[in-house]
C-alpha cells in the first residue's frame, strides 16, 4: 500500500516540477530542462528529481543554477501541490545521462 502512495506523490511531483522548469527556461532560448523520473522515500520527506538537459554540454552548468535556487523551486512546488500535500519534501536533483549513452552506443553500432 505505502508504494502505491509514493508513486502517485512522485508522478505528481514529476508533472509539477517539469511545469515550473519549462516555465523557468521558457526565456533561455536553446535550452530545455525535463524531468525523467523523480523517486521519493518511504517518509515523503526527500524527492529525487533526474533531470535531462539540453543541450548536454550545459548540464553542469545548469544543475549547478538549479541547485542553487533550490528554495525558491521547493517554495514553488508548494504553491503548486499545497492542497494535495502536507508537507513538501527536500528536493536532490540529478543529471539523467541516460538519453547520452544511447546516443553513444547507436554511435558505436554504426561503426
Amino acid at each position: 500500500m505505502q508504494e502505491t502512495r509514493q508513486n502517485k506523490i512522485a508522478r505528481l511531483l514529476q508533472k509539477e516540477l517539469s511545469v515550473i522548469f519549462q516555465e523557468q527556461t521558457r526565456g533561455m532560448h536553446g535550452v530545455m530542462v525535463s524531468v525523467t523520473r523523480t523517486k521519493i522515500s518511504p517518509d515523503l520527506s526527500i524527492c529525487t528529481a533526474y533531470l535531462s538537459i539540453f543541450p548536454s554540454e550545459r548540464g553542469e552548468e545548469l544543475l549547478k543554477n538549479i541547485e542553487k535556487n533550490q528554495a525558491q523551486i521547493r517554495y514553488v512546488l508548494g504553491q503548486r501541490v499545497r492542497y494535495q500535500m502536507r508537507i513538501i519534501p527536500e528536493l536532490r536533483f540529478f543529471i539523467d545521462d541516460s538519453l547520452d549513452y544511447i546516443e553513444h552506443i547507436d554511435e558505436l553500432l554504426k561503426k
